[in-house]
């Protein structure tokens, strides 16, 4: 019998690439985002069952977890970005303009696996999974979206403590440059694309179906043993030891 999977952000780009993956292989999938829209034609195209929601709005949250109904085995906090793409870049900007764009991007990135975990932590049927989508970026943190992806490593790992002994896993994944999706908002200039894949091992960008496979992994028997853990998946753009 296939699981039933919840997939935040999944109306494009990574999450639409998760939630397909996991539909190929026969589960039920759920995708949750703010574009009703978008949401409807991506679940009409790869057959999963869309919940419009602001997964940073705690009350669409709630809502969202009464609608899912009483059962999961997979959760993939895909919902995120980077919010200073969606603003001017200003010059020499005010306390509060900083603490603007701060905000945002811990509202868009950390707040949102938080609250939609705290929501549906109870569903999560022993054997279920936790997969919380991370960045690179969060390596070189001085930036708002990287200290939020970092903190969301942090917040991983010692979820891991807390829903073992319930039989569930917690992972994070931290994507390094990822091709093929619209992250950048079509800021990415050719000499920053080249220089992100130079900086990998094996010459190429990353592409959704790397992360979607990653996750689908992190999903399955032969990873039961895996959790506390961020898996970089960026062609060695970043190395651990």
């Amino acid at each position: 019998m296939g699981r039933i999977v919840l997939v935040t952000g999944g109306g494009s780009g990574l999450g639409k690439a998760v939630a397909a993956r996991f539909r190929a292989s026969g589960d039920t999938v759920i995708i949750t985002g703010r574009n009703a829209d978008r949401l409807a034609r991506t679940a009409a195209e790869i057959d999963v069952r869309p919940i419009t929601c602001d997964a940073a709005d705690p009350s669409q949250v709630a809502q969202m977890a009464d609608e899912l109904g009483p059962d999961l085995d997979v959760l993939v906090n895909m919902a995120g970005g980077n919010t200073d793409l969606d603003r001017p870049e200003a010059q020499n900007p005010s306390l509060e303009q900083v603490m603007t764009a701060w905000r945002a991007n811990l509202d868009a990135n950390v707040l949102t696996a938080v609250l939609t975990t705290t929501a549906v932590l109870d569903k999560l049927r022993p054997g279920g999974s936790v997969i919380t989508v991370g960045s690179i970026g969060a390596e070189h943190a001085a930036s708002s979206y990287g200290a939020a992806k970092a903190a969301l490593a942090a917040w991983t790992a010692g979820l891991s403590s807390e829903v073992g002994p319930q039989g569930l896993t917690a992972n994070s994944i931290a994507p390094g440059y990822i091709a093929e999706t619209d992250f950048f908002r079509g800021k990415l200039s050719e000499q920053r694309r080249t220089a992100l894949i130079d900086a990998t091992h094996n010459g190429r960008a990353g592409h959704p179906s790397d992360i979607a496979e990653t996750t689908f992994f992190l999903a399955s028997e032969g990873a039961r043993h895996i959790t506390g853990q961020t898996l970089h998946v960026n062609g060695g753009a970043h190395t651990t030891r």
